[in-house]
C-alpha cells in the first residue's frame, strides 16, 4: 500500500512537471506580453509619453479612438492611469508564466505548483475587473476602446489557459478559491465605477472642460482674425488634445474663436458638418480652405492664416 501512494505521488510530480504543459505557459506568455504592450502604450500615451496630437473620430467597430473611454473619470486611480495597473498585472502574469520554464529539479517543480495558482487567481481578477470595465464603457461612457477590448479578450484567455494548464487535484477548491476572488474583485469593482460615476454624468452632458488659462492681446486679435477670415476649429468635447488647444489661447480668446462640436452626443453638435467636411481627427482647423489636423502651435496658426499681429 505504502509503495503504490509512493509511486501515486511520484506519477503526480512527473504530470506536474510535465514538459507537454509547457505549451500552455508559453501561450499565456505570449498574451501577457501583448497584454504588457497594450497597457503599456495607454500608459504611455496617457502620460504624454507616446502617440499623436489627434483623437480619431472613426475606429474599430465604431469606437471614438479611445480618447473619450481614456479621458473618462474611470481612465484614472489613484492619480494614475488605470492603465499602468493592467501593466503591473500583465507583468506579474508574464513573470509567473516564465520563471517555472527557466527553472530546473525541484524548484521548477514547486514554484510551477505554486504559479499555476497565481496564474488562476491573478487571471480571475483580471477577466472579472475588465468584464466590469467593458460595463462602464457601454452603459457608463457610452462609448468604446479597442485597447481595452484587446484587454478583455486577453484576460478571458488567460483565465481559460489557467484552467486548462493546471493540474488540479481538487476541483472543489479551485471553485472555491475562484469564486472567493471573482466576488471580491468584482463588488470592489462595482464599487469603485459607482463612486466615480457622478463626475464622469457631468462629462456626458456633452460639455468641454473650462478653459482656465489666461488670454493676452496677441492670443485675442489671433481668435479675431481666425474667425473674421473663416477659419473653423473641428472639436470633440472629450477630446483632450482639443482642450490643449484652447489652453494655448487662454478663456476669452478661445471665446471668440468659431469652434465646432463633432460629438454627436456633445452640446450644440453639428455632427452632419463634420462627416461632410470628412474630419477624421481632432482639433480639426479648416483654414483657407484645407484641413489640418492637430493641436497647433500659435505660431503656426498665425502662419497658416495669414496673421501680421
Amino acid at each position: 500500500m505504502t509503495s503504490s501512494r509512493l509511486s501515486d505521488r511520484l506519477s503526480s510530480s512527473r504530470r506536474r512537471s510535465d514538459p507537454g504543459r509547457r505549451w500552455v505557459r508559453v501561450v499565456m506568455a505570449v498574451l501577457a506580453t501583448i497584454g504588457v504592450i497594450d497597457t503599456g502604450s495607454i500608459t504611455l500615451k496617457k502620460w504624454g509619453i507616446l502617440g499623436s496630437l489627434s483623437c480619431s473620430s472613426e475606429g474599430f467597430f465604431g469606437c471614438n479612438g479611445c480618447e473619450k473611454v481614456l479621458s473618462s473619470a474611470w481612465g484614472s486611480l489613484f492619480g494614475q492611469p488605470l492603465s499602468l495597473f493592467g501593466f503591473l498585472a500583465y507583468g506579474a502574469v508574464l513573470l509567473m508564466a516564465v520563471v517555472p520554464l527557466v527553472l530546473q529539479g525541484e524548484a521548477r517543480v514547486t514554484l510551477g505548483q505554486r504559479s499555476w495558482w497565481g496564474l488562476f487567481l491573478a487571471s480571475t481578477g483580471m477577466a472579472v475587473f475588465s468584464a466590469v470595465l467593458i460595463g462602464v464603457m457601454v452603459l457608463g461612457i457610452r462609448d468604446c476602446c479597442p485597447f481595452c477590448i484587446l484587454s478583455a479578450l486577453l484576460s478571458l484567455s488567460l483565465f481559460v489557459l489557467s484552467l486548462i494548464g493546471g493540474d488540479w487535484e481538487d476541483r472543489g477548491q479551485v471553485v472555491f478559491r475562484g469564486v472567493i476572488v471573482a466576488l471580491i474583485v468584482g463588488l470592489v469593482s462595482l464599487g469603485w465605477a459607482a463612486a466615480v460615476n457622478q463626475p464622469a454624468s457631468d462629462m456626458g452632458r456633452g460639455v468641454p472642460p473650462a478653459v482656465t488659462s489666461a488670454s493676452t492681446p496677441q492670443t485675442i486679435a489671433l481668435a479675431e482674425h481666425l474667425t473674421s477670415t473663416g477659419a473653423v476649429m473641428y472639436s470633440a468635447y472629450w477630446c483632450p488634445h482639443c482642450h490643449e488647444q484652447k489652453e494655448l489661447f487662454g478663456k476669452d480668446a478661445t471665446a471668440k474663436l468659431k469652434v465646432v462640436e463633432c460629438a454627436p452626443d456633445g452640446r450644440n453638435s453639428q455632427k452632419a458638418l463634420c462627416d461632410s467636411k470628412k474630419i477624421e481627427g481632432f482639433p480639426t482647423w479648416e483654414i483657407n480652405g484645407k484641413l489640418d489636423s492637430g493641436v497647433k502651435p500659435l505660431a503656426k496658426l498665425a502662419e497658416l492664416s495669414g496673421f501680421k499681429g
